[in-house]
């Protein structure tokens, strides 16, 4: 048997149907940061700094992309 079943819904009432947490103040303030930041100009060291400590696995994560692009440039 086969069922399917159709919702209709907003991203925003299925995250509260599904009991998950309002993270939006978290992710506005965190917008709010990085446009205060970048409106203050900031150094191409401070940007460096700031991608390596949000990247996922910090310069391991760093490297992988990286390779992964240089890759891909090349062609293979």
């Amino acid at each position: 048997m086969k069922i399917n079943l159709t919702v209709d819904c907003t991203p925003e009432e299925a995250r509260r149907a599904m009991g998950l947490p309002d993270f939006t103040p978290v992710h506005d303030r965190y917008i709010g940061m990085l446009t205060d930041t970048m409106e203050k100009g900031a150094s191409p060291e401070m940007l460096d700094q700031m991608m390596r400590s949000w990247a996922p696995m910090g310069e391991a994560g760093i490297n992988f992309w990286r390779k992964m692009f240089e890759s891909a440039a090349r062609g293979g």
